[in-house]
């Protein structure tokens, strides 16, 4: 195994052995589908470690993704690693997590911006450019699912400005998340022997079973998802349903694939396809943090 994909995937399993210990109160203290989603922030934190771990590894190999105009590309690289990093460690730790998610849902809006916004003119009719792109908004917007959900509410008293402000942007972003829910099940649709979760220009290789039904069943979920997000009383488990299709995803279906290509020139892009599908998990997870927490004290607790 290369040495970047072998350290990747190190970080990733170190994340991953963390947050079984650090989760375990959240996770008994929660009831129902809030167990599957207090595992959110825990998957969030193993991706993001694994790209934490590309930054500083991989590190000359991405500064020319810097936008140009911003000085010294390197220090960038191992400064955004170091945030990455930072930022798993809150989310195990779930500790300053309304802070760490904030500034998380701010880096992935700033890549929009500066790396993917610039190429409209040039990938406006490419179909790869908007699932990048989307994908982006998608981490963004599950980020700041989060922070919000942090920002501490009363019933009986009048929601404070932050406050108020962090519920209108949480809106916003499951908007954002539903819509583009809907987007990637059409993707599923159209061009099912693509690799399904986040449906990128990789094809799903011949050895895996039923492909096309695979592409299918994570497309109708995504569908179903979407409109249960905008529905207070099934958002959690449209959230729960959906986190947990993309998790099976990510164990069955990508690090299979991985494995395989361990002993290739294909390892990165292996441990980069299970980082990804793991991250959008994570988001469609975190897609159900904030609601009700304001009745239930217990569910507040956990998630």
């Amino acid at each position: 195994m290369p040495l970047v994909a072998e350290g990747m995937a190190i970080a990733g399993i170190a994340a991953l052995l963390a947050g079984i210990i650090l989760v375990r109160s959240r996770f008994t203290a929660a009831t129902g589908v809030s167990k599957l989603l207090v595992l959110g922030p825990v998957c969030e934190a193993i991706a993001l470690a694994i790209f934490a771990a590309e930054h500083f590894l991989a590190a000359r190999d991405l500064a020319p993704i810097v936008p140009r105009w911003l000085p010294s590309p390197l220090f960038w690289t191992y400064f955004f690693g170091v945030a990455l990093l930072a930022a798993a460690i809150s989310f195990l730790a779930f500790r300053c997590v309304r802070w760490s998610a904030s500034l998380l849902a701010l880096f992935f809006l700033l890549i929009v911006i500066t790396v993917d916004l610039p190429g409209v003119p040039k990938g406006l009719h490419e179909r790869l450019f908007w699932t990048l792109t989307v994908r982006e908004i998608s981490f963004a917007c599950g980020a700041l699912i989060l922070a919000a959900s942090q920002w501490p509410r009363d019933r009986k008293a009048p929601l404070l400005p932050a406050t108020a402000l962090a519920a209108a942007l949480a809106t916003i972003a499951r908007l954002t998340l539903a819509a583009i829910f809907v987007f990637y099940a059409i993707e599923h649709f159209l061009f099912p022997h693509n690799v399904p979760g986040v449906p990128l220009e990789k094809m799903t290789p011949a050895w895996m079973p039923a492909p096309v039904l695979i592409s299918y069943i994570t497309g109708l979920t995504l569908l179903a998802a979407a409109p249960g997000l905008l529905i207070p009383r099934t958002r959690r488990l449209a959230a729960a349903v959906s986190g947990a299709v993309l998790l099976l995803l990510t164990v069955f279906f990508y690090i299979p694939i991985l494995l395989t290509e361990l002993h290739s020139p294909l390892a990165v892009e292996g441990v980069n396809y299970v980082g990804d599908t793991l991250l959008f998990a994570a988001t469609a997870l975190l897609a159900g943090f904030g609601v009700d927490k304001q009745h239930n004290p217990s569910l507040s607790a956990a998630i």
